[in-house]
């Protein structure tokens, strides 16, 4: 796109827009924002914008709480769910210290930096497709959110049976008018879930573009009176919501995964890729399985995966390969979820599979049936992934790979938030326990 700080100074003026949010994302996956109105767009667009760190968790201190906000000018946009009078737009921002140096504890900037580590390596382009899924849940008379639906749609079913089509045909609209490219969108396995995919782009775009339709849904939503939810697990007994990650690497405008003469056309890089993301799944899991919640969704079936195990034919294990060959190659990582920080999910992933590469690792053989078929005997043999928040969170601090690729900022600052809410779990009296134990003991 190539906008320039006249150009958006321009735009904000003639499309009459009044609020500009200058929108960033915290170590855990949180989107921020600092609004601002029209008059103060050339200050903002010059990196003047300041804010208080120290408000963040896990960014700064209170006696060096200044940061700069320094907008990405190719991520403006108007919000299209906002009224034509009183238009409000938005830049993803990085961020910056005061004097302007990178803030280390930026997500944004972990993953600029992971992208040069694969330009380094003589790849020019990492391209990601997510595939994100939710539950759209009624609310109360107060307007606070359930888990209850009306909706009685199962896969790919459409209406009067989904109760939440016109609102996922809303989002879709909103974000094509972004400048998304919607490749699908249905109703999940669920009552009440739903998945929507963008066609891929290149990992910076495609994380800005997670924290972008994560938005749009909710948002909308909220304006048609329900709940919109990427939490992993919220009900019991039914699928949870996962984000499968695909990934290709690009060389020169040619796709390094394919090799028409490879087994399976898969190349020598793809097979290291894949050998690289199983060497380093336990800790990655820390990092695209974020929540408490994200562990009562591995393995619980539903397709979500358990086994560290590859296929380029199957749904059931960690990492699949699509039939698609040629320029579409890629390796699909079925574990992550959509709570997780996109930011620091996407450079961890890339990091481990080009310590593959590096490595020249190889893969152990292809799973080709059911790994749930498994006997018990077999599954036993079968690496699994971690079982628990906490779990992760060891193997993640035993991964020098993954710790230098977050830094000590955020690797410190991510492991000790993450370990006090494992801790406030571990002590609190779950609706479980009063009904198994109250009456009976």
């Amino acid at each position: 796109m190539g906008y320039t700080r006249e150009d958006i100074v321009r735009m904000v003026e003639e499309e009459e827009i009044e609020f500009i949010r200058l929108q960033f994302t915290d170590i855990f996956g949180q989107l921020k924002n600092v609004a601002i109105t029209a008059s103060q767009i050339e200050k903002a667009v010059n990196n003047g914008v300041m804010f208080d760190g120290s408000s963040i968790e896990g960014f700064t201190r209170i006696y060096e709480s200044d940061q700069r906000l320094c907008p990405d000018l190719d991520t403006f946009a108007i919000f299209p769910w906002r009224p034509s009078q009183g238009k409000v737009a938005r830049m993803i921002c990085d961020v910056s210290n005061h004097d302007g140096s990178p803030f280390v504890g930026d997500p944004r900037r972990i993953l600029r930096r992971q992208i040069q580590e694969a330009r380094d390596l003589g790849f020019d382009v990492f391209n990601i497709g997510p595939e994100l899924e939710f539950f759209l849940f009624e609310t109360d008379e107060q307007g606070r959110p359930t888990t209850q639906t009306r909706d009685e749609a199962g896969y790919f079913d459409l209406g009067p049976l989904d109760h939440g089509e016109s609102t996922r045909r809303e989002v879709c609209m909103n974000l094509e008018s972004m400048g998304f490219v919607i490749e699908a969108s249905h109703h999940e396995c669920a009552r009440g879930q739903h998945e929507i995919d963008f066609h891929y782009v290149d990992a910076l775009d495609g994380a800005d573009k997670i924290m972008t339709m994560k938005l749009a849904v909710k948002t909308l939503a909220q304006k048609n009176g329900l709940h919109a939810t990427f939490m992993p697990k919220p009900i019991y007994g039914v699928a949870g919501s996962g984000m499968h990650l695909n990934m290709s690497l690009f060389k020169d405008g040619r796709n390094v995964f394919f090799d028409e003469a490879g087994e399976k056309g898969l190349s020598r890089s793809a097979y290291a890729f894949i050998a690289g993301l199983l060497a380093h799944a336990q800790g990655l899991t820390a990092l695209t399985n974020p929540l408490v919640n994200s562990y009562k969704r591995l393995g619980a079936g539903y397709e979500a995966p358990r086994y560290l195990s590859w296929s380029s034919s199957n749904r059931s294990t960690l990492i699949r390969i699509p039939a698609d060959r040629g320029h579409a190659t890629r390796v699909e990582l079925r574990s992550p979820d959509p709570a997780c920080n996109p930011y620091l999910a996407i450079a961890a992933c890339l990091a481990a599979g080009l310590d593959g590469i590096r490595r020249d690792l190889t893969p152990p053989a292809e799973r080709v049936g059911d790994v749930y078929a498994l006997q018990p005997q077999e599954l036993e043999k079968l690496e699994v992934l971690p079982e628990t928040l906490k779990d992760a969170l060891d193997a993640l601090e035993k991964d020098a790979l993954l710790l230098d690729v977050l830094g000590p900022h955020v690797s410190r600052h991510y492991i000790e938030g993450k370990r006090r809410e494992w801790s406030e779990y571990q002590t609190r009296v779950s609706s479980w326990e009063i009904e198994k134990y109250l009456v009976t003991y």
